[in-house]
């Protein structure tokens, strides 16, 4: 593999269209993560201790997006939506299926909690909702933290799911800077190499280090 391959792919003008691409990818992954995170917490606690209609509606939206391909519903949401741009109706969808993971997640880490703790919270005057922001979520989100992190891991990697759908994340700028190069050189199988291992390269930093944050603070909290 030659130093022109590199020159052709790694100019700065290359260098900045991917990195827009990357910065829309991590900017896609905190909301999702964010809102997924607070969205899934509820619909944990109201699958867990919610009553009739609440609890089953629950239940039945967690296992339909949960037992359904995501790309489904980046489907739906892109065409059959009609509000906003195709990159926020592409973040809802990550957004509606990742929150019903984490309810999974975060409703296993409420079973995990002795049931003899509200009882103890009662005792001390707390009501149900101040027994649950106080004392059992901080302790649910300690014991998931491995969990959680695997699927903010899979949901970073799900992102490239929205470059079928001409969002400008980091997999579709590699793809539109791929196919731009014959306007400049002559194509090879190398450079299409370079470019696909670049991406691969970028996913696997960002994803390891995560991963090696959920193992250090699995032992921290163990």
């Amino acid at each position: 593999m030659s130093f022109q391959i590199f020159a052709d792919i790694f100019t700065a003008d290359n260098l900045r269209f991917l990195m827009a691409g990357l910065g829309n990818t991590l900017l896609i992954s905190v909301v999702t993560v964010i809102i997924s995170i607070v969205f899934g917490t509820v619909l944990a606690v109201c699958r867990n201790y919610g009553r009739g209609l609440v609890r089953s509606a629950v239940s039945v939206y967690i296992e339909i997006f949960r037992n359904t391909p995501l790309l489904l519903w980046i489907l739906i949401c892109i065409f059959m939506l009609h509000f906003g741009t195709s990159t926020s109706r592409g973040a809802l969808a990550l957004t509606l299926y990742t929150s019903s993971v984490i309810a999974e997640i975060m409703r296993g880490g409420l079973n995990s909690i002795a049931k003899g703790q509200f009882e103890a919270a009662r005792s001390q005057g707390f009501n149900f909702l101040q027994t649950l922001y106080y004392i059992i979520i901080p302790q649910c989100f300690r014991r998931v933290i491995p969990s959680l992190m695997g699927q903010i891991i899979t949901t970073i990697k799900d992102t490239s799911f929205l470059a079928q759908f001409a969002i400008a994340e980091f997999f579709f700028n590699a793809k539109v800077l791929m196919s731009g190069l014959p306007q400049t050189t002559h194509v090879t199988s190398a450079h299409i190499f370079t470019i696909f291992v670049f991406v691969a390269l970028v996913y696997f930093v960002i994803n390891f280090s995560l991963s090696c944050i959920v193992r250090r603070l699995g032992r921290r909290y163990r």
